[in-house]
């Protein structure tokens, strides 16, 4: 009985879950993009568009990347960003997608950059270390770049010129097995788009 009671407790516990996570809506990926069993996430209502990218490293699609476009009608294709030198990646702490206090004064310079450069279209990429479950990390690099563009609008870039995308664990920028390492791949990384 008391087995039954802490089964109904902790799926009770988990639709409740569910439910502060409703803003959030899994949807195939686009045909045509390659990425076998790809999933994009969007905001329902938001105007938002999902799209599945190409990694830049393999030029092959990512197994699964989660996508949101600030605004736009099109799907945007992740090859069509390029690095710049001006926006350096910020990181955050492990399991948190919180802006951490040190990494604000990089975003205000990223906004300052941004709003002199008004046609200047970007991409965050949330990116998470390896402990976790794919999907978890999938979820946690999302929240990780939502947080960072949604920093950037409150500094005056317009959200419609931020679109964001989730590599999860997939795409390291260390490969060490270190904390040092796992720190470097907790981050947020900008792409601008190419003319």
């Amino acid at each position: 009985m008391r087995r039954m009671a802490a089964c109904l407790v902790v799926v009770a516990f988990l639709t409740g879950c569910a439910k502060k996570q409703a803003d959030v809506t899994p949807i195939s990926a686009p045909a045509g993009t390659g990425a076998a069993g790809a999933t994009a996430t969007a905001a329902p209502g938001s105007g938002t568009t999902p799209a599945a990218g190409t990694s830049r490293a393999t030029g092959a699609a990512p197994s699964r990347a989660a996508v949101t476009t600030g605004g736009s009608a099109t799907r945007p294709n992740p090859a069509d960003y390029i690095e710049s030198s001006a926006l350096a990646d910020i990181h955050f702490d492990f399991d948190r997608y919180e802006v951490r206090e040190a990494d604000r004064p990089i975003l205000d310079r990223h906004a300052a950059w941004l709003k002199e450069r008004a046609d200047t279209l970007i991409l965050v990429e949330g990116h998470c270390d390896e402990r976790g479950t794919p999907e978890y990390n999938l979820s946690l690099g999302e929240r990780r770049a939502r947080m960072t563009a949604g920093y950037l609008a409150s500094r005056g870039v317009a959200a419609s010129r931020i679109t964001i995308i989730s590599y999860g664990e997939q795409r390291p920028a260390c490969h060490d097995n270190s904390d040092a390492c796992r720190a470097r791949n907790r981050r947020a990384h900008f792409l601008v788009k190419a003319r």
